[in-house]
Parts: C-alpha cells; structure tokens; sequence
C-alpha cells in the first residue's frame, strides 16, 4: 500500500472517529467496524501498558489505537503494539504494520470474533511473533505465537490468577494477570 493510500484510510476513519466519540474505529476486511469503549478495555490496556513497559528493552515503545494499515481492507489500531522507539518518535497516526514486534488485543462483546479469528490471520501473515488476547469477558489471556500464512501455530488460553510468562523476541515478558480487570457478568 502506498503512502498516500494509507493517509487516505486514516484520514476516512479520522473523520468517523470525530462523529462518534467513545467508539473504536477500524477497517476489517473491508468493513467499517466501530466500537464503544468501555471501562474494563481501558483499565486493561493501562495496567498491561504499564506492566509492560518497564519490561522492554532499550530501543523498543509501546502504541495504543493507532492506525497499522495491512491493506486496503483491513486498517487495525491495536490497544497495545510493541515497536521501534525510533518509529514511536516520529509520533504519527500510522505505522505500517511491520513494525509490530508483539501485539495486544482486548476483548469487547463486539470484538470477539474479531480478535480470535480474523486478526490473528493478519498479525500472523506479517510475522508478528507474539499476540496476546486479553479477555475480560471470560477471565483469560491467550497467547499466541509461532507465526504462519494462515495463523499461529500456538495456542494456550490461560484464567487470570497466575503470572503469565511470555518468551519472545524482546525477551521474557511477566504479566501477573491477576492485577487484570474482569467482566462481574463472567464471574456469574
């Protein structure tokens, strides 16, 4: 996709974002897809932001709902990406996509389908080593990696409580997932 491509997509989906305050907007195969946030998505993605960035090593940042482009049909703006400190400066509204180093998603009711089975083909197709799913809804953190032309290769789905240890390529990476919020529907 061409630059100008991309300022294209993310000046579209800026425009939606200024209609509709409060909601998530992406584009996923083709679709327009916008979200509500809620509370729980944003108390996730703080505490997983802040765990993590201590953890990172030198030369590497963390993004949160910023436009990666993929094609022409899917532009994803993940709740967190891990990539380049030196892209992060460039403080843009787009980074392409192959800039992800590891990836977070979290799981709102409109989101499920989304971040289970379509966006775990097209982090995988770009040779993102490490996605993580965190769901409030059920409790759980999936995580995935081993990345492949159709998806990742592993899987495992882990309830919240224990402290969840990720090898990656930026080094080990501990998540005490007990600090993580879950949905008071899921405990029911």
């Amino acid at each position: 996709m061409t630059v100008s491509g991309i300022d294209r997509l993310h000046s579209q989906l800026s425009k939606l974002e200024d209609m509709f305050p409060g909601f998530l907007t992406e584009i996923v195969e083709g679709s327009i897809v916008m979200n509500p946030v809620r509370p729980f998505h944003g108390k996730t993605i703080q505490r997983l932001w802040s765990i993590v960035e201590g953890q990172l090593p030198e030369g590497w940042a963390l993004v949160s709902d910023v436009a990666f482009p993929f094609d022409d049909a899917n532009e994803f703006c993940p709740d967190l990406a891990v990539i380049p400190a030196e892209a992060e400066a460039e403080n843009r509204s787009a980074y392409p996509a192959d800039l992800i180093e590891l990836v977070a998603e979290v799981v709102s009711p409109e989101s499920v389908r989304r971040d289970y089975e379509m966006k775990p083909r097209w982090y995988a197709s770009r040779g993102i080593a490490n996605y993580l799913v965190l769901d409030p809804l059920k409790g759980h953190v999936v995580t995935m990696w081993n990345p492949g032309p159709d998806g990742y290769r592993g899987r495992d789905t882990i309830s919240y409580g224990p402290e969840l240890a990720i090898d990656s390529s930026l080094g080990k990476l501990s998540i005490p997932t007990a600090r993580l919020p879950v949905d008071p529907k899921a405990r029911s």
